[in-house]
């Protein structure tokens, strides 16, 4: 049973990776400029300026900061999710990092948007990645066979 979930478990890893790394791509504005092609933000400044209509209570400085910390995080964990590290952990840090989008998203813009963004998507992918049993394909599944070659 557990050699059937090797390759959907990769094509999960990847995607939801792709999700992660994609926006911040954008908002550095490596994707390309502002107003081009499927360009969300296409700059830093676009970003914050979206965000601080996702936090209204909170100054620019601040909307900067957790700007910031969201993208330090997403980068983290697309990268992880890719390159199969604590699998387990980054899946259920991508799932509550996007839960939190989604009520953020929610109460300030509405529900359409986290709906249009993929994000619940996103979210419940996370979840589910979270409890697949081994990470083929991953260190962690060479981190795993490395320390189980040991005891024998």
């Amino acid at each position: 049973m557990e050699n059937t979930f090797r390759i959907p478990q990769l094509l999960l890893r990847y995607a939801l990776g792709i999700t992660f790394l994609t926006p911040v791509a954008d908002r550095l504005g490596i994707l390309g400029a502002p107003g081009t092609g499927n360009i969300e933000w296409g700059n830093w400044n676009n970003f914050i300026d979206y965000t601080s209509t996702l936090m209204p209570i909170f100054e620019r400085s601040m909307v900067n900061i957790m700007g910031g910390i969201a993208t330090v995080s997403e980068l983290l964990i697309g990268i992880c999710l890719i390159i199969g590290f604590k699998t387990k952990y980054v899946a259920i840090g991508a799932s509550l990092i996007t839960l939190m989008f989604i009520i953020f998203m929610t109460l300030s813009v509405g529900i359409q948007k986290p709906i249009n963004y993929g994000v619940f998507t996103a979210s419940a992918a996370g979840f589910l990645l979270s409890f697949i049993p081994k990470y083929h394909w991953s260190i962690d599944g060479f981190l795993n066979n490395k320390s189980d070659s040991g005891k024998n």
